[in-house]
């Protein structure tokens, strides 16, 4: 049984814990003070090990969190929470992130369900640019840095419009000829989950298969539906999901970037993170130019689209011809 720290308990004579923020069947996370720092918040993740697993299990499992640990802590960008510290006891493995202050995607996704509303297009595909600039950063880490549990309850977006990827529960370091432990052991979310990491640590995983989990968490923020599991996709033989079969405002692009992201087998899927963040936005930078002209579907992508999307491109076409015809009379 997994025993609680307490309001006002102080951890490594640093540590003022506050409240539960999220728990798990092997830990939680705290929100605790920082007693050497005043006025600094943070996010302490305990990690608890049951005492009947086998000792060996234990100490390799402990030995990968140090490992794990100490890189996440070389870690430093934007769209990351920074990791402080990491300390051990006798049952338990801490690490010490930055505390991040918002809403996470799922809460947001949900008001504007409940309003009978989908998140715009715009505003989600602003939110994805910076989930592939923490990821993209992540895989280009040596050893590579998989996240492994990407969703929307795991990403937040702060007061300052800052999208964090806020849990490093399953991260798994990719070292060549090297079989790993996950920090928590787990295989992630289901809806999120592709097929190949339900092998736990004999899985293959690699970047591919955060490619699939981000694009699984779009189809759900788009849709306000959380896809299929990729085992029942797999089973059914139903390797594509649609979004314009619950959202049909959604342009063919993104609509088939999402798809591709979520193929059922890695080598049917966009390779890298950077590939997929290109097939979404083209030459769109939201950060920079918020407003800009979001990318064109190619012709491929509107031979694919629904009868009401075409439509849409072609009014929007003609009215483009008008414009440039009138002032060039």
């Amino acid at each position: 049984m997994l025993k609680e720290l307490n309001p006002g308990d102080v951890i490594k004579d640093r540590y003022k814990i506050n409240e539960i923020i999220g728990q798990g069947g092997m830990g939680c996370v705290y929100l605790a003070d920082d007693l050497r720092l005043d006025g600094r918040l943070c996010a302490l993740k305990a990690v608890h090990y049951e005492q009947n697993l086998p000792e060996d299990v234990i100490n390799q499992t402990r030995d990968q969190f140090k490992r794990e640990a100490t890189v996440l802590a070389m870690l430093d960008h934007p769209n990351l929470p920074k990791v402080s510290d990491f300390f051990s006891d006798e049952s338990k493995d801490y690490l010490v992130m930055d505390y991040v202050p918002g809403k996470d995607l799922r809460a947001l996704m949900q008001e504007e369900r409940k309003k009978g509303k989908f998140l715009s297009e715009r505003e989600v595909l602003s939110w994805a640019s910076q989930i592939a600039d923490g990821l993209i950063y992540l895989h280009s880490q040596s050893p590579v840095v998989l996240h492994r549990d990407i969703k929307p309850s795991n990403i937040k977006l702060t007061p300052n419009g800052i999208i964090k990827l806020v849990d490093f529960g399953l991260v798994k370091l990719l070292v060549s000829g090297e079989k790993t432990i996950t920090v928590v052991h787990g295989h992630g979310s289901a809806y999120y989950t592709p097929l190949e990491q339900y092998g736990g640590d004999t899985g293959h995983t690699d970047p591919r298969s955060d490619v699939y989990s981000f694009g699984a968490t779009l189809f759900h923020l788009l849709t306000n539906k959380a896809p299929l599991e990729a085992r029942q996709r797999f089973l059914e033989a139903h390797d594509e999901q649609l979004i314009s079969e619950f959202n049909k405002k959604i342009s063919p692009r993104t609509e088939r970037a999402v798809a591709l992201a979520m193929s059922v087998h890695p080598d049917n899927r966009i390779q890298t993170v950077q590939e997929f963040k290109e097939a979404l936005l083209g030459d769109w930078n939201p950060r920079q130019n918020p407003n800009g002209a979001m990318p064109a579907p190619s012709i491929w992508e509107l031979i694919k689209a629904t009868e009401e999307q075409v439509l849409t491109w072609v009014a929007l076409l003609m009215f483009l011809v008008s414009i440039v015809a009138t002032m060039t009379r």
